[in-house]
């Protein structure tokens, strides 16, 4: 049985704003700048799910006008494996998955999509992110 992916749908400026304030509250200042979040906030793991596949898919998806590659053949289907889990975890633990899915992108955007520019401040990153977010989304599908 092929695993299902629901439909994405993009986020709004609003939402985008609440899911980086809590991946920046967190990087910050680590569980406890955050606990009680999910709980005041519902959509909150939802948004972060989103927000994920938003800045992993441009990243590990081959752009339509390009030939595959071996190399970019695995770098899609890895991409495609991380979410998955990612998903997976989400949606069977919903007390861990949250913050559990945040800490997991902030490590990809620390290893993956830091700038040389931040040279090494990832709320630079997060905020050059957030910035742009609008674009990264629509590569992302």
């Amino acid at each position: 049985m092929p695993y299902l992916v629901p439909p994405r749908t993009p986020l709004t400026p609003e939402q985008v704003d609440r899911a980086f304030a809590y991946l920046m509250a967190l990087e910050a200042g680590g569980g406890a700048n955050v606990a009680g979040r999910e709980q005041a906030d519902p959509e909150l793991p939802f948004l972060m799910l989103r927000l994920t596949e938003d800045l992993v898919l441009p990243v590990t998806t081959v752009p339509d006008d390009e030939d595959p590659t071996a190399d970019s053949f695995i770098l899609e289907r890895i991409g495609d494996v991380l979410l998955s889990a990612l998903r997976d975890w989400q949606r069977d633990s919903p007390t861990t998955g949250c913050i559990g899915l945040a800490r997991s992108l902030l490590r990809f955007i620390t290893h993956i999509l830091a700038d040389q520019d931040d040279r090494g401040d990832v709320a630079a990153t997060l905020e050059r992110l957030r910035d742009e977010h609008p674009a990264l989304a629509d590569t992302a599908g």
